[in-house]
Formats: C-alpha cells, structure tokens, sequence
C-alpha cells in the first residue's frame, strides 16, 4: 500500500539530507535536491505538484521534512505523515544532536522509521483524515473566539477611550466651572469697589452741601 502513496521521503538540515527512504528508482531525489536550493528559511508548509505527484514540504526551526506522494494520497495525508516525521526525529536527534550529522548518515537509522510511518498513515488513512476534520473545526472555532475577543478588545479600547475623552469633559467642566466661580467673585469684587466708590463720593458731596450749608446759616448770623 505504501508503493501506491509514497514514494520518496527526506529529512534535511538546511540544504543536506540527512536522511532519506523510498522504494523507487528515479528522478525524485534530485528534483527535491533541487527544491532545497530554492525553499524558504522561515517555518511554513507547502506543496506543489508536479506530473501527477505532490512535493510536501514542513521547514521548521531550519529543518526541511518532504514526502513525495502521489495526488491520489491527498494533502491531507502526507501533512500528517511529516508531521509524525518531524516528531519522531526531534524525539531521537533534538537538542543538537542532528546539527553536526553528515550527509545521509541517519539513514539506517532513521529510514525504516520513515518506511513504518508511511504504512502507518496509509494504514490509518480514514482515522487521520476524521482526526484532520476535527481539528480544522478546532482551529476554526479559535480563530472565531479569537476575532470575537479582538472584537471585545477594540470595543473595550473604544469604550476607554470614550471614557477617557469624557473625564477630560469633566475635567474641563469643573475647571470651567471654578474658573467661572472665580470670575463672578472677581466681578462682585469689582462691583462692590464702585458701589463703594460712589457711596463714598456722595458721602463726600453730601458732607460738602453740608458743610457749607452750616457755614451759610453762621454767616447770616
């Protein structure tokens, strides 16, 4: 079952393989080779077709995991066969162990580890692809939660905002409203000055009328 799905399967660290199983005579090693030279640097996954198959791809962590498949196997497949991959060689080689290997010098060790999970996957075919539905549900109903929370976020960003604007209002008010306490005392200051100003004057003019009035009654007398 595994010669009618995959056909060849890598590990490399950078631009070298490591490691590498298939059960074919052909042209895909080099082809692959040929991808290593031109795939991204950064973690991703990807795949394309070519004449009837699929190059699968995992970089992660500058380690790039291929199977090449037939496109009767699907992509959800050969994902999820690289995705064990990857976990079974961290397992064995993590911690810096892969990063002084040579060229194809897992091989024998890791090979027949290839070779049992691609009759895995194969074999649990029906199960993964279920396993890979749910999942993508899962992410699907985060990725909602996720916007729905971003969501609550803005709206509470906008809402501390408002609030925010609405205490500077306030803010602005009492000032307004001091300020214009202020002024009304200022002005009732003002007012009383010249309320007492002209009493004053009129004091004084009545005090002059009065004044010379009793010096007129003396001089009559």
């Amino acid at each position: 079952m595994v010669q009618e799905s995959f056909i060849f399967s890598f590990v490399a660290r950078g631009t070298m393989i490591l490691a590498e199983y298939t059960e074919f005579t052909g042209n895909f090693p080099a082809i692959a080779s040929q991808c290593l030279q031109k795939i991204p640097s950064s973690n991703s996954k990807f795949t394309f077709n070519c004449d009837h198959h699929t190059f699968n791809f995992i970089v992660e962590d500058g380690y790039a995991y291929c199977v090449v498949a037939k496109e009767s196997a699907g992509k959800q497949l050969s994902i999820a066969f690289l995705e064990r991959i990857k976990a079974e060689f961290k397992k064995r080689y993590g911690g810096g162990k892969a990063d002084t290997a040579i060229a194809k010098s897992l091989n024998k060790e890791f090979g027949p580890i290839m070779k049992e999970n691609m009759q895995y996957v194969i074999d649990h075919a029906e199960e993964i692809a279920k396993l890979v539905k749910v999942k993508g549900q899962v992410s699907e109903v985060k990725n909602i939660m996720m916007e729905n929370i971003d969501k609550v976020m803005d709206r509470q960003e906008k809402l501390d905002v408002l609030s925010e604007k609405t205490e500077n209002l306030r803010s602005q008010a009492q000032r307004f409203q001091k300020q214009g306490v202020q002024i009304r005392r200022k002005m009732w200051f003002e007012n009383m000055k010249i309320k007492l100003v002209i009493l004053g004057i009129l004091l004084l003019l009545v005090l002059i009328v009065w004044v010379s009035v009793c010096q007129g009654f003396k001089c009559t007398n």
